[in-house]
Parts: structure tokens; sequence; C-alpha cells
């Protein structure tokens, strides 16, 4: 378990983290989001004992990172890809963190295994792939067999084989009741994965609650309808007091969840549905929407930059 009460990062008059208070349950995949700059990586290194509080408290299972005994067998952690020296091969890079906490040298070769880099063990790291600089990131997370598990920006580099390997290893490490806390920008791949989300901004707490949790009170539902009959449709929830508008494709959307009632409706007007279906916006939506007012860098789409903008190399010829 992961505890921080008041966590507080100040750099000069900059506010990195402002007084975080959640817990990381055993048990469960607990996301972590923000938008850019939301702090997010600075949580993960007090975590770590990387960097230190200006203020607050932070503990793993009741215990501050440096006291602990042989960290890598409390938690591992993959906070960045290819963190490692890169004139050591994979094996030597393992084989040095396990003599350091007191772990057999027989558990290098099976987390290698289980990353899928048994057959690069000798090769040096500074070969490495983003993609296979992950995986060996993640094998030394794996080392020490601990109870804790951190990964900030998991499936960077990976192929679509190894995002469900990663998806698949971090739910199966959660069913033994380990604790596992990570940190993506990518929404759907989070949906797939976690059961719990923690959401700050601006480095402030803006969420602490179960993924079904957080969908349903950040966005909108609503019911896509189809008909042949589509004018008698319109006219039937008309006159039943049912707003609907007409989605791109020609489909009905009527906000909230009133399925039962609109196939009540055109059962007794008769009219032949093709779908009925209620919809829930996905969790990019919902996020988007919490955390609009905590965005640091905004975009603007639709305005395209000048081409000066691009440097010199833009110019064609």
């Amino acid at each position: 378990m992961i505890e921080l009460e008041a966590l507080t990062k100040r750099y000069g008059e900059k506010v990195a983290v402002d007084g975080l208070t959640f817990t990381v349950r055993p048990g469960i995949v607990t996301g972590f989001l923000g938008p850019n700059g939301a702090g997010k990586s600075t949580t993960m290194r007090m975590i770590l004992g990387l960097d230190h509080p200006t203020a607050g408290d932070v503990r793993i299972d009741g215990t501050h990172y440096h006291r602990l005994k042989e960290p890598l067998t409390r938690i591992g952690a993959l906070l960045e890809a290819k963190a490692m020296h890169p004139g050591r091969s994979a094996h030597n890079h393992l084989l040095c963190l396990a003599q350091s906490n007191g772990i057999p040298p027989r558990r290098v070769h099976e987390v290698l295994d289980a990353v899928g880099l048994t057959a690069v063990a000798r090769k040096k790291a500074k070969g490495f792939s983003l993609g296979m600089g992950q995986r060996l990131g993640i094998a030394a997370a794996l080392l020490g067999d601990p109870r804790i598990l951190m990964f900030d920006e998991p499936v960077n580099g990976l192929d679509p084989e190894g995002i469900h390997w990663i998806r698949t290893l971090m739910k199966s490490l959660a069913a033994q009741g380990r604790t596992v806390f990570v940190s993506s920008h990518l929404m759907s791949e989070m949906a797939l994965t976690a059961d719990h989300l923690v959401v700050i901004g601006q480095g402030r707490l803006l969420a602490d609650t179960s993924m079904a949790e957080f969908i349903e009170r950040n966005s909108r539902s609503w019911v896509r309808v189809r008909s042949p009959q589509h004018e008698r449709l319109l006219d039937s929830l008309h006159r039943a007091g049912v707003t609907a508008v007409v989605s791109g494709d020609g489909a009905l959307e009527v906000d909230g969840s009133q399925a039962e009632r609109i196939g009540e409706l055109a059962a007794r007007d008769r009219i032949v549905l093709h779908e009925l279906s209620p919809q829930q916006a996905s969790l990019e939506e919902a996020f988007m929407r919490l955390t609009a007012e905590s965005v640091e860098y905004h975009s603007h789409s639709g305005t395209p930059l000048p081409p000066q903008a691009w440097g010199e190399g833009w110019k064609k010829g």
C-alpha cells in the first residue's frame, strides 16, 4: 500500500504537487491520470525518495522509502525507459541490481524470460530500441518479486503484442493481491486496465474513485435510436416531450437513460426500430471534461501554423 498525506512539492514559486492525499490499495490496478505538467512524475519520484517533499508525507507499507532494507523486494518501479548504463548488457544490469538487494542471481534469468528478453540478455543496452528498454525496465521492477509495483507510461514504445502483454501482466499482479500504480496518457488503454483512478490537475487532487463512477460522474449518457420510419419516430418523441437530435449518420440521440420509454413509445405507435442502444461517454471524454480547467498547455486545433513556425525544414525542393 502507498499512502500520501498532504504531499507537496515546490520549485521556487512553482507548486508542482499541492497537498495530495490518497491511498493506493492492493488487489486492484490504480490508474494515475492528469494533463501534462499536472505533477504525476514528480509525485512518483517523491514516492521513491528521488525528490524530497516540501511538505507532507508519503509511506510505503507504513515506511519511508529510504528506510526500506533491500527496497527492490518491497517496491518495484519503472519511471523512465532505458534508465540504465548503456555499456552494460541486460543481464549484467539486472545482476547488479540483484546483488545490491540480496536477490538470488537465478531471479535475473526468470525476469528476462518473463519480459521476453532472454535472446538479447548479453547484448548491451545502448543498442536497445525504446520498446526493448521498456521491457528491461519492467524486468527490473519485477526483479525483487515486490508486493508493490509502480509504472510510469509503461506502454511507450511497445508494439500491440507488447501492450497486450503489459496490460495482462498488471491485471495478473493485482489479482495476486499486489498494489499496482500506473500512469499513462493512453486513455483507451487505461480504460481496459485500471479498476480505480486517481486524477490530478495542476498538482491538486481532482478525483479518487472507481473507473465506473468516474465516467458516470464526468460524462453524459444518451440513447442512440435508428428507425426506417424516421419522421414518425421524431413526431412520436416530440408529442411525448422527449427531445432528440439527429446525429451525423442520421440516427437519433436522446440524452439520459430513456431506452425503455423510447421502446414503449415506438411499440405504442407501431414504429419499427433498427437500433435502441444506451450509450456512455468514454474515459477520454470524461477525463477531458474534468481536467479542462487544469490543462497547462492548450493547442488550437483548426488554426494552421505559419510556415515560418516550422523553421527551415518546412521548405520543399
